[in-house]
């Protein structure tokens, strides 16, 4: 595809490394997770991963990795990132690194079929209309998602058009030469949650990535992610709101809502009274982005999928499932991937929070 501004590839250091190993990295806000994974003789192979959480911004809100305003700390990231590849025993590969959906902004567009020349033209003419920031501040991208013919019968391509500030990519670069790292690629979170958690599979699903600070909900269907939403409701609204109904500290309602979450047992009534409507907005949320893909492009959303931090919460795919009317399961990215038998029991419950870390991992094998 011929592009005039990308963000998402450093194409011209494919060639220099000729690697076939790439570390997935997601910078969440509160978290980081790392994975190692290699194109072996029989597909995807995850050699090693990392994983690492703060709990500092349960009481100082500064101490997060990043904020939805897009504060980095790229030396105190960079520090980390060191720290966890070396506990982990993770070597250093080209890098493939997520982007938060809070920094970026996509549309799906639709345009008759185009050559590569013609369709480079149209998206910077498109990019023009839709991007709420002048081109010159931002990097651009797209990418062919699907295709379907209009009421006449004439094919369309999708095409999913995504910009990033200059400044976002900056930081980013900053993070990993910080670290010593060689960033290959940046890519939007939505798109290798996509990829993780739908590849291989037919219908459209919403995935809904639950983070301490955000929720990225995204339509996705067959690995490319088709529609996309987001909102500031997430796990650290659940636990503030647990914090403040019940007067407790921010670290004890923190493990109060994971431990006990929605289960509504016997004595939990009044976590779930408060719980629930917090929940509630983020389910609401997500109906309004499957709602809009159905408007718009006629085709049914089939399922739910849960991904991040916030998908492990006691009973909340049953909640779910019971409000939407929807089957419910948790992203299943290990699934795309073989790994030694003795990683088996280290990664149970875990693939939720791993789906945009393998996801990225998986974006250049």
């Amino acid at each position: 595809m011929t592009k005039t501004a990308t963000f998402m590839d450093f194409n011209f250091l494919k060639n220099l490394f000729g690697s076939r190993t790439y570390l997935g990295v997601d910078i969440g806000t509160t978290s980081l997770k790392i994975a190692e994974v290699r194109r072996g003789k029989n597909g995807a192979e995850l050699l090693n991963y990392g994983y690492l959480e703060s709990f500092d911004y349960l009481e100082r809100a500064n101490q997060a990795f990043q904020t939805s305003t897009l504060k980095l700390n790229e030396g105190g990231i960079a520090k980390f990132i060191r720290a966890l590849m070396k506990q982990s025993g993770i070597p250093a590969h080209p890098v493939i690194a997520s982007l938060p959906s809070f920094s970026s902004f996509s549309t799906l567009i639709e345009v008759p079929q185009l050559s590569e020349r013609e369709l480079a033209e149209s998206m910077q003419l498109q990019a023009k209309q839709y991007v709420p920031m002048p081109i010159s501040e931002v990097k651009l991208d797209w990418q062919k998602v699907g295709e379907r013919r209009d009421e006449k019968g004439a094919l369309l391509q999708q095409i999913l058009l995504i910009s990033v500030p200059n400044e976002v990519v900056a930081r980013y670069q900053k993070i990993f030469s910080l670290a010593g790292l060689s960033l290959l690629a940046l890519e939007v979170e939505g798109l290798s949650l996509a990829r993780s958690a739908t590849m291989g599979t037919a219908g459209p699903a919403l995935v809904m990535d639950i983070g301490a600070r955000s929720t990225t909900i995204v339509v996705a269907e067959n690995g490319f992610m088709k529609f996309a939403g987001q909102t500031d409701f997430a796990g650290a609204t659940l636990t503030q709101t647990v914090a403040t109904g019940l007067k407790l500290g921010n670290r004890r309602a923190e493990e109060m809502k994971r431990h006990r979450g929605l289960t509504g047992a016997a004595g939990e009534y009044e976590l779930f009274t408060l719980l629930q409507p917090m929940v509630d907005v983020i389910i609401n949320e997500g109906m309004r982005v499957r709602k809009n893909y159905e408007t718009l492009y006629k085709t049914a959303v089939t399922r739910i999928i849960l991904a991040g931090g916030g998908a492990n919460l006691p009973g909340l795919h049953r909640y779910i499932a019971k409000e939407t009317g929807l089957p419910v399961s948790h992203a299943a990215p290990f699934e795309r991937v073989a790994y030694p038998i003795s990683m088996a029991p280290l990664l149970t419950g875990l693939g939720p929070i791993f789906a945009v870390a393998i996801g990225l991992g998986l974006k250049e094998l």
